[in-house]
């Protein structure tokens, strides 16, 4: 049964144990707010529950820089190039899209390229950091091999996620943010704890057949590209993940492909994962006012749309996820209890105090 939590504690709780462990308060703060953000929409695959393995054991181990100097490479009206020296990837990515949307106010767009980089958590919250000003937000990365390409038997892409914002009026923002496998390898291990088979054309054996054994996908297998096998759409899935890379990666200068190194102790370096962030200024193409008009009408018609037999509601990207927040803001965020005992056992090792 999972405890609810205030989501403010919880935040300052994921600040203060990257604190302990040398992380500089500004940073650990962002680092903080995105992963409970996380959380708080419902995406505890990339929230808290990350905390302890993806990041803070990696500080310790020394294969993430707790103190990073990011450096600007590159840098124009429209354009910015950083390298993150290893740092944790949220506070150079959280930064690169405040700069990107101080520059779009200027010149109506701007992109940002992060190199030698880390896991940033979920995208879309840098995505949705363009709502509040009148702008379209988008952000890729590339991330660890977990999937194969199509026709392929061996994992070479990420499960390199999309996530786009878009502001509306009167009704919720338009927010994708989705990887471009058919599921995170999570959810597959999910199934093997459970002695389950999952469905098929989620992933495929070392042979690259498709299998619903999760031990062979997770033994020399690997997971499906967006679609599952090609006779299903899945090589769109694999084209969308190389299209990521290609921004994240190769135009970053980054790792790409099964060059990005996973986030394991036993690694043999850095994990040089690669960013791709942009703010698109609604104003510099059309009025605000309109834009905002012309979403309300396109949620609409989509949700409006006529139903499928049996179904009473057609949801939009992020809908669901609103209505999460909205309910973990005022009756708590649910901490799972291995989450739970993962960070109590992170307080008693640092004398941070549980708050809760």
């Amino acid at each position: 049964m999972a405890t609810r939590v205030d989501a403010a504690k919880l935040e300052r709780l994921v600040s203060d144990l990257l604190v302990a462990a040398g992380v500089p308060r500004e940073d650990a703060d962002i680092v903080g707010y995105v992963l409970t953000k996380t959380d708080l929409r419902g995406t505890e695959s990339h929230g808290t529950a990350r905390l302890s393995y993806y990041y803070l054991h990696n500080v310790r181990q020394g294969l993430i820089n707790p103190r990073p100097k990011v450096r600007t490479v590159a840098e124009g009206p429209s354009y910015l190039v950083l390298d993150a020296d290893n740092g944790l990837g949220h506070p150079v990515a959280y930064r690169a899209m405040q700069r990107c949307l101080e520059k779009a106010k200027e010149s109506g767009v701007c992109c940002a390229t992060v190199r030698h980089s880390n896991h940033f958590g979920a995208a879309g919250i840098y995505a949705m950091m363009a709502l509040e000003h009148d702008m379209m937000g988008l952000a890729f990365t590339n991330s660890q091999p977990l999937t194969i390409p199509t026709f392929g038997r061996q994992r070479v892409l990420g499960t390199n996620p999309i996530a786009l914002a878009a502001p509306a009026g009167v009704e919720l923002p338009f927010v994708l943010d989705m990887a471009t496998s058919v599921v995170p390898i999570g959810r597959i291990e999910v199934y093997r704890r459970r002695g389950e088979q999952v469905p098929h054309g989620w992933g495929a054996d070392a042979d690259g057949q498709p299998t619903t054994d999760p031990d062979r996908i997770l033994e020399g297998g690997g997971l499906m590209p967006l679609g599952g096998p090609a006779e299903s759409g899945g090589y769109k899935g694999y084209g969308l993940a190389a299209m990521v890379d290609v921004l994240s990666g190769v135009l970053s200068g980054a790792a790409i492909l099964n060059g990005v190194l996973p986030p394991r102790l036993d690694r043999s370096g850095d994990a040089n994962v690669g960013h791709f962030l942009m703010a698109l200024d609604v104003s510099a193409f059309r009025p605000v006012d309109e834009f905002r008009e012309t979403m309300d009408s396109f949620v609409r018609q989509l949700r409006d749309s006529p139903k499928a037999v049996g179904q009473d509601r057609i949801y939009i990207a992020g809908e669901k996820e609103f209505l999460t927040e909205q309910d973990r803001r005022a009756n708590g965020v649910p901490l799972n209890p291995v989450v739970e005992e993962d960070l109590r056992g992170l307080c008693h090792d640092t004398g941070v105090a549980w708050p809760f």
